[in-house]
C-alpha cells in the first residue's frame, strides 16, 4: 500500500505502509511504515477530524487549531504529576470532540482555555493551578494566591468553631 506520506528521515514522498491496526485509545489508527528510499521507519497517526477549526485569539487574528499544541500544553501543566498517560489522552481527545461539537468552526480562545482548565481541574489541582497560572497570565504571588482562595474559599475564611460544651 503506498501514500503520500513523508519520509521524516530523508523526505522521500511514497513510503510503504507495513502495519494498521486501531491505536490504544480507539479512536485514531496506528500506523507503521517503512521509506523504501533509506530503510526508516516510523509510526503515524490518522484520527477522524469533523471539522477544521479556526482558533480566534484575543487580539482577533486567527490560526488553525492545532491539536498537538493544546496536547503539549495540557502535557506540560502535568509534568511529573501522577496522571496516566491514556488518562491524559482520553482528556485531549474529549477537549477536541466538544470543540468539534461547539456547533461554530471559529473558537475563540478563551472558550478553549476554560474548557482546558474545567478538564483539568477534574483530574488534578496541581496541573489545573499551572495551566491557569499561564492561561490567565498571573504576574504576582498575589495572583496566585487571590486563584488558590477561589479554589478553596473555605480555607481564606477558616476560624474556628465556637465549641458548644463551652458555651
Amino acid at each position: 500500500m503506498e501514500s503520500d506520506m513523508r519520509c521524516p528521515f530523508c523526505g522521500n514522498i511514497d513510503t510503504q505502509v507495513k502495519d494498521s491496526r486501531p491505536a490504544e485509545d480507539h479512536v485514531s489508527i496506528r500506523r507503521r511504515r517503512l521509506c523504501p528510499a533509506c530503510g526508516g521507519r516510523f509510526t503515524t497517526y490518522e484520527r477522524v477530524q469533523l471539522r477544521d477549526l479556526v482558533v480566534v485569539k484575543k487580539n482577533g487574528r486567527r490560526e488553525e487549531f492545532d491539536r498537538d499544541k493544546l496536547a503539549r500544553s495540557i502535557r506540560i501543566s502535568l509534568r511529573k504529576r501522577p496522571v496516566e498517560p491514556e488518562r491524559v489522552d482520553q482528556m485531549i481527545n474529549g477537549i477536541v470532540r466538544r470543540l468539534e461539537s461547539l456547533g461554530d468552526t471559529d473558537i475563540p480562545s478563551d472558550t478553549i482555555g476554560e474548557i482546558v482548565m474545567e478538564s483539568l481541574a477534574r483530574i488534578d489541582t496541581v496541573a489545573y493551578v499551572r495551566f491557569a497560572s499561564v492561561y490567565k497570565n498571573f504576574q504576582e504571588v498575589s495572583d496566585f494566591e487571590d486563584f488558590v482562595s477561589e479554589l478553596r474559599p473555605d480555607a481564606a475564611a477558616k476560624t474556628p468553631e465556637p465549641d458548644p460544651a463551652e458555651g
